[in-house]
């Protein structure tokens, strides 16, 4: 994992696309939703990296109803290490699904987004985010000083399929990453998820790099796992091979 820099829109975990997809998986089922109990999700992940500087992240997430929140903290192989907090509001108006973020770290990161789903079984993502520019681990793996533009369906029984495109709109770091997601439910207790993305753009160096990711996961009742290669990772020289593991309780 590599420490982002002010030239660079590495900065929310919560902020866009990326967090698009990763919120559709870990977001608990509508039934839930619905319910006045505090759903919780733990995930401890590992990250294998290219240039020796492995990580370990821990993440406790909880749901009620349309609110999230969460605490983490991240460290790696040269010691650095930071803790964060974060809080999401979503709601359901019907033809229009916004999600509205923000997120404290330390170290003096704030960051915010807002994303939204806008049609039925057919719909369209959006989405818009905003950072202070201050240093952050960035976990979503996305830039995020950036606007997103996807289209979606649920219109194939026990699939979800999406196109979407992010890209950096602020620090003129040229970065784009496309992504292809598709969720596919065969039964009430589990669930096959693929993510693959192609990115290109600049380095904080200033390096044109361009790369490919695949993150694949599995949900099993409470439990889940979750496995990822993704070249350049962070827009870096690095690539990066992780591991998460779960359980919702």
């Amino acid at each position: 994992m590599h420490k982002s820099i002010k030239t660079c829109a590495l900065a929310l975990v919560i902020a866009t696309a990326s967090d698009y997809s990763i919120a559709q998986e870990t977001s608990p089922d509508t039934a839930l939703v619905e319910s006045n109990r505090i759903y919780f999700k733990l995930t401890p992940s590992y990250y294998f990296s290219s240039d020796n500087n492995d990580a370990f992240d821990l993440n406790l997430r909880g749901v009620v109803g349309e609110h999230t929140a969460w605490v983490g903290v991240y460290r790696d192989k040269e010691y650095l290490q930071q803790s964060r907090t974060g809080y999401e509001y979503r709601h359901d108006f019907g033809l229009i699904r916004p999600v509205f973020s923000a997120q404290l770290a330390s170290g003096g990161f704030l960051g915010g987004s807002v994303t939204a789903e806008i049609g039925n079984s057919n719909f369209a993502i959006v989405g818009f985010g905003r950072t202070n520019l201050k240093d952050y681990f960035n976990l979503n793996f996305d830039p995020n000083d950036a606007i997103t533009l996807g289209l979606g369906t649920r219109a194939i029984p026990k699939t979800e399929l999406s196109l979407f495109h992010i890209w950096d709109d602020r620090l003129d770091t040229k970065q784009h990453v496309t992504h292809v997601l598709a969720r596919y439910k065969p039964n009430d207790t589990e669930r096959w998820s693929a993510d693959a993305s192609y990115k290109h753009g600049l380095t904080g160096n200033g390096d044109n790099v361009q790369g490919y990711s695949l993150t694949l996961t599995y949900d099993f009742g409470d439990y889940f796992a979750r496995v990822a290669r993704d070249q350049h990772a962070n827009f870096s020289a690095a690539s990066q091979n992780r591991i998460s593991m779960g359980i919702r309780f």
